[in-house]
């Protein structure tokens, strides 16, 4: 809606609100900025720290918050805070998303998973597309709809495409395009205007505004290269290549937009262990409704994140492993077993086995 109207609204329902709120009271009522940021909140469904541009107790911890769920990657993560943390001091153009970055690394090393916390720390939608997806010309239309005399054209909110209705309903969000380097260049031209002028324009002629949205693009170039040695004497490690491949691929106006090329590492050994407790947690929280919890000694956690650990393949390993070894003998206990109704779980190592004892 527009103003004055959609202003005018919002006061009414604070005024209908107070006035329900003090039936009894015959003094008058002031309005204030909390009140009308409140039922704005509640409107939008977004935390009052997004609102509030006073409220910045989020963004002061929020590479704290993001350190203790994405491990190891601790260069990157404040690479991509000090971005956001220049929107919010105000110091950025009006006209832009609040950042744009492209993360590159190995598969498996928290790419995704950085732009999953960075929405749960901000309290807002993580909206993900998996450009795999879109790797055809006509795959544009999916994004910002069919063009006249398509099929799908002006066919209500469908026809306005998936990219467009999803920022129109969120948009305060974290927008993850995953594996970008798969996507056609048809879309990549689009991201173009979304770095460059904060909107799109749909077939139907819906503009949409990026404004609010942080852009997140994922990409594997250059991992496979790294993974090869160097020839000659010296380090068996490529280094740069990663560098090359995105400016190999990507066109000089596309890497000109981005904010900032954020850079993942490998996941060492001791970060793998790190993630056992954190997979650990996650688990015992999906459990708590059934009164269940799940306790790992010691040498069981070195035993699952030696043995879970790849150098080149990331975390991901270790989760199958949790799944296989942990997860799946569970399971049966918690359906029709000694869990069926709450415990304990005790899980040790014995000659090179986990072993599971319930109380």
């Amino acid at each position: 809606r527009y103003l004055p109207d959609k202003a005018i609204d919002v006061i009414d329902m604070v005024g209908a609100k107070i006035r329900l709120f003090n039936h009894d009271k015959k003094e008058k009522t002031q309005i204030t900025i909390k009140d009308i940021e409140k039922i704005i909140s509640k409107i939008a469904k977004l935390p009052i720290e997004v609102i509030d541009k006073d409220e910045v107790d989020t963004y002061e911890h929020l590479t704290d918050n993001l350190t203790k769920v994405v491990f190891g990657q601790d260069t990157a993560l404040t690479a991509l805070v000090d971005a956001i943390l220049v929107n919010k001091a105000g110091l950025r153009e009006e006209n832009k998303p609040i950042g744009s970055f492209l993360f590159v690394g190995p598969t498996g090393c928290g790419k995704t998973e950085t732009a999953r916390q960075l929405g749960n720390s901000l309290n807002i939608k993580l909206l993900r597309y998996d450009m795999s997806e879109y790797m055809e010309k006509h795959s544009v239309s999916k994004l910002i709809g069919a063009p006249p005399g398509y099929v799908g054209y002006s066919e209500g909110s469908v026809g306005s495409g998936q990219l467009i209705n999803d920022v129109e309903q969120y948009p305060n969000s974290v927008l993850l395009l995953d594996e970008v380097e798969k996507a056609a260049p048809e879309v990549l031209q689009l991201l173009l205007q979304i770095m460059d002028d904060g909107k799109l324009t749909s077939s139907d002629g819906k503009t949409v505004n990026f404004q609010n949205t942080i852009l997140i693009m994922t990409s594997n170039l250059g991992a496979s290269d790294m993974e090869q040695n160097a020839i000659g004497f010296g380090s068996l490690q490529r280094i740069g290549v990663d560098d090359d491949a995105v400016e190999s691929f990507f066109a000089p106006e596309f890497r000109n937009r981005l904010d900032a090329t954020v850079k993942f590492n490998k996941l060492s050994k001791a970060i793998i262990l790190m993630i056992v407790d954190k997979i650990l947690d996650e688990t015992n929280a999906l459990l708590a409704n059934k009164k269940i919890k799940i306790n790992i000694l010691k040498p069981a956690k070195v035993w699952l994140s030696e043995n879970g650990y790849n150098e080149t393949m990331g975390a991901r390993p270790l989760k199958r492993l949790f799944e296989e070894k942990v997860k799946k003998p569970l399971s049966r206990e918690i359906l029709f077993g000694r869990l069926k109704d709450g415990g304990t779980v005790r899980v040790t190592l014995e000659n090179n086995e986990l072993v599971f004892t319930y109380s």
